[in-house]
C-alpha cells in the first residue's frame, strides 16, 4: 500500500513567471486546464505513470504565452507546474486592420479578453502567413524601439503611437507621433534607436520647452549627430541634400558668429541675421567717403529745394517749369502800355514824310 501511494500525485501547484503582477496573460486556471485534459481531467490523486512531465511540458509550451515550462515531482509526491510567461512589449496593428501582440523576441501573441497592456502602439504592419528575412529584421527594430520606450516613463506617457512607412524594397521608416504636441519625429529604422531618443530629448528641453511644442510640425533625427526641425509639412525631402543643407547652415552660423564678435554691433543688431546688420550706420559710412552730392544734401537740412534732386536717380523737368512761368510776366507787361498818349499828335506823320523825300530824291 505504502509503494502505491508514493506512485499517486498528491497534490501540485502552479508557478507563473516572467511577467508583473496585473500584467498575467496567462492565469493558473489556464494551465491546470491545459495539464488535466491530457490526464483524464485531474491531477491530484492520479497516479505518476499517468503524468507523463516530458509531453505535459511540451503541451504548456504550444500555447502562444507560455515561453518555457518546467514540470516535477518533490520527496513528498506534489507536482510543481512553472511556466514562464511571454512578455509583450508591442502592440501591432496591420494594414488590413488586425491586431497582435509581439514579445522581446518577436514572437506574434494573440490578444487577450482579460487584460489589455498599455504598450507602444506599432501601426502599418504588413501581416503575412510567412514572414521573409526583411520582416524578420523590421520586427528585429520595432523590438529595440519598444524596448526602449518602456524602459523610460517619459517616452511611455509621451509616444503615442509609431508609424511603419515604407521608403523602399527593403528599407523603411518609423515616425513617432507624440502624444504632446503636433509634430511628427522621424526615428528613421530601430539602429541607433537609444541616440535618436536622446538627442529628441535634448531638443525638447532645449528648444520646445522654451517656445512650445506647437512650433515644429516635424521633427527629424534619423541623421548621426543632428535634430532637424521643420516648419510646416514637407512631402519627400532627399536626405543627403538636406543633411548637406544643414551642414552648409551650421558653417555659416559660426562664420557670423565669429564676424558679429569682431565687427560693432548696435543694441538693436541681431548676431545671426547679417541683414539688420547693413542698416543706417553703413549707409552713412559710405556716404561719408564719397565725394558726390548725396552726402551733404542728406545731412544738410537747410536746402530742401535741392534735396529732392539728388535724392532721385532721375531729376524730373517738369518741377522746373515754374522757374519759366516767373520770366514770363515782362512778357505780359506790354498788354498795359501807355500807347493812348501817343495817339495826340495823331495828324503829324513824321515817319511817313522823310522816306517819301527819299524815295523822290
Amino acid at each position: 500500500m505504502g509503494s502505491q501511494r508514493t506512485d499517486v500525485c498528491k497534490d501540485y501547484t502552479v508557478s507563473i513567471t516572467g511577467v508583473e503582477a496585473g500584467e498575467v496573460f496567462l492565469t493558473e486556471k489556464d494551465v491546470v486546464k491545459l495539464v488535466a485534459s491530457a490526464t483524464n481531467g485531474k491531477i491530484k490523486g492520479q497516479s505518476k505513470g499517468a503524468l507523463p512531465l516530458q509531453k505535459l511540458e511540451q503541451l504548456l509550451e504550444e500555447n502562444h504565452w507560455v515561453r518555457d515550462a518546467e514540470l516535477f515531482f518533490d520527496n513528498k509526491d506534489v507536482l510543481h507546474i512553472n511556466v514562464v510567461e511571454r512578455k509583450p512589449i508591442a502592440r501591432v496593428f496591420t494594414v488590413a486592420g488586425k491586431s497582435f501582440y509581439i514579445d522581446e523576441l518577436g514572437t506574434m501573441l494573440p490578444l487577450s479578453e482579460q487584460v489589455s497592456a498599455k504598450l507602444p502602439v506599432f501601426t502599418g504592419f504588413i501581416a503575412k502567413k510567412q514572414l521573409n528575412k526583411k520582416d524578420s529584421v523590421l520586427l528585429t527594430d520595432m523590438v529595440a524601439t519598444a524596448r526602449y520606450i518602456n524602459a523610460s516613463e517619459f517616452w511611455q506617457s509621451q509616444v503615442s503611437q509609431i508609424d511603419i512607412t515604407a521608403c523602399g524594397n527593403d528599407c523603411w521608416n518609423f515616425d513617432m507621433i507624440p502624444l504632446v504636441g503636433n509634430h511628427v519625429v522621424k526615428l528613421g529604422d530601430g539602429k541607433n534607436i537609444e541616440d535618436k531618443f536622446n538627442r529628441l530629448m535634448t531638443f525638447y528641453k532645449k528648444v520646445l520647452k522654451p517656445v512650445g511644442f506647437e512650433k515644429y510640425q516635424t521633427v527629424d533625427v534619423r541623421f548621426d549627430g543632428q535634430v532637424v526641425g521643420v516648419k510646416g509639412n514637407i512631402s519627400r525631402v532627399d536626405s543627403i541634400q538636406l543633411r548637406k543643407n544643414i551642414e552648409n547652415i551650421l558653417k555659416q552660423s559660426r562664420e557670423l558668429n565669429e564676424m558679429m564678435a569682431v565687427t560693432p554691433i548696435m543694441d538693436n543688431v541681431k548676431p545671426l541675421l547679417p541683414d539688420a546688420a547693413l542698416g543706417e550706420d553703413e549707409n552713412k559710412g559710405v556716404g561719408e567717403d564719397s565725394d558726390g552730392p548725396t552726402t551733404p544734401t542728406v545731412t544738410a537740412p537747410a536746402k530742401p529745394a535741392t534735396v529732392k534732386p539728388t535724392v532721385s536717380d532721375k531729376p524730373k523737368p517738369a518741377k522746373q517749369t515754374p522757374a519759366k512761368t516767373t520770366a514770363k510776366p515782362p512778357v505780359k507787361q506790354p498788354a498795359a502800355k501807355p500807347k493812348p498818349a501817343d495817339k495826340k499828335p495823331a495828324g503829324s506823320p513824321k515817319a511817313v514824310m522823310p522816306k517819301r523825300n527819299t524815295q523822290r530824291q
